[in-house]
């Protein structure tokens, strides 16, 4: 008896050390694959609102197309339509589109 509960104390010890590499193995695969390309796009996207000038065609996060007219700091003056203009936070600009027009 005393042999058999010296195995079972010394398993979960011998356990051990695999289960850290693993636990470090997986959040090494989820870095690679979810937080640093997440980090990349929060890069392209903030220096894309920061570069924005007059006449880029944008989209905004509600669907809206439409044209800048005028950048602020915090907003920007967008051409919907005709005589149509729209004041924006320039957090809800999400995409330029005249790139893809071009191609």
């Amino acid at each position: 008896m005393t042999t058999l509960s010296l195995i079972l104390q010394a398993a979960p010890q011998a356990s051990a050390a695999p289960m850290w590499i693993m636990l470090l193995l997986i959040f090494g695969i989820m870095y690679i694959f979810m937080i640093r390309p997440q980090r990349k796009q929060q890069k392209e996207l903030e220096k894309f609102r920061s570069e924005l000038k007059k006449g880029d065609k944008i989209v905004t996060v509600g669907g809206i197309y439409g044209t800048v007219d005028q950048v602020d700091e915090k907003t920007a003056l967008i051409k919907v339509d005709g005589d149509v203009k729209l004041r924006v936070d320039k957090n809800s600009l999400v995409r330029d589109f005249s790139d893809t027009q071009a191609k």
